[in-house]
């Protein structure tokens, strides 16, 4: 293994489905041993793009590589690398954990495989479950589940499909301590979400949309590179302020954050010609900000599809 090759490069990939463009001429590097997130709205061709670094779908167009493995030539030796856990609960919900680790166990050629299989069961909390049916798991142990399944065979990289989705806030913090307690051994996890705080959680991140890369890099340099300038504003009637600072040039985005709006443009000096006549009012608290990722993403979306 070449360490210093990122764990996926790929150029030029594009998907089709009838005719409809899904994945769109993408291009990424994701380095080795990182927490790598991709975001996006729904429809913007994430799953699809998954799909095709882990060997799972062949590109129409572009080329690349996963693990060092030709994405499309040898998609059969990047499986047996690459741990997988899809958007749904993938797994049989009439066997029992302990069964269906051994089954995911044993698919995968592993050997000795009842050490391997105890190590994970306690490893991921499951002592007393181990003999419960899948099906009568809670949502959250049936993720926790599907992520032992993942990193059973000892996989080089993780790619993990909006694997938080429906769970509780604690659920959501216990797994992504274990995704950065995989992380720092040196396993590379590309992991997709909808969730702001945890793209902040990632080393890295990419953002998608319409199959196409908008943005990509650090949480820091994503903001940083914006361009954008934010107020925050506190105060009464703030619905009423909302409404009233959407109709001023200047101003492209206001939401609520909290007991503030956060008021965004890509032009201070227009915003603050826009904002001018509500700072004079004594009711209001008026702050400069640092824009949001959220303000980023919505500000990104906007300004593409106003170019579509």
């Amino acid at each position: 293994m070449n360490v210093a090759e990122p764990a996926i490069r790929v150029r030029g990939l594009a998907k089709r489905f009838g005719g409809k463009l899904v994945v769109d001429d993408f291009a990424l590097d994701v380095p080795r041993g990182i927490i790598f997130g991709f975001l996006g709205p729904n429809g913007s061709g994430k799953t699809t793009t998954i799909r095709m670094l882990c060997g799972l779908l062949t590109p129409d167009a572009g080329e690349g590589s996963c693990l060092g493995f030709d994405i499309r030539r040898e998609a059969d030796e990047i499986k047996r690398r690459v741990g997988y856990m899809t958007q749904r609960f993938g797994l049989y919900e009439d066997m029992t954990v302990r069964e269906n680790l051994e089954f995911i166990g044993r698919m995968y050629g592993i050997a000795p495989l009842k050490p391997r299989t105890a190590a994970i069961i306690e490893q991921f909390g499951f002592g007393p479950r181990q003999n419960q049916l899948a099906a009568t798991l809670s949502g959250g142990w049936k993720q926790r589940l599907a992520l032992a399944a993942c990193v059973l065979h000892r996989p080089e990289l993780m790619l993990l499909d909006e694997p938080t989705a429906g769970v509780d806030p604690n659920t959501r913090r216990e797994f992504w301590e274990t995704i950065h307690g995989l992380a720092a051994t040196g396993v590379t996890i590309l992991v997709s979400t909808h969730y702001m705080d945890e793209a902040e959680r990632c080393h890295r991140i990419a953002y998608l949309a319409w199959g196409r890369l908008l943005l990509q890099g650090s949480v820091d340099e994503v903001v940083g590179g914006s361009g954008l300038t934010t107020w925050s504003v506190s105060g009464p009637n703030l619905a009423e302020l909302q409404a009233e600072l959407k109709q001023r040039p200047g101003i492209e985005m206001v939401a609520a954050f909290g007991t503030a709006l956060h008021v965004t443009g890509a032009d201070a000096t227009a915003i603050e010609a826009g904002i001018a006549p509500f700072r004079a009012d004594p009711r209001y608290r008026w702050a400069l900000a640092k824009p949001s990722l959220e303000d980023v993403f919505i500000h990104s979306l906007a300004t593409l599809q106003d170019h579509r």
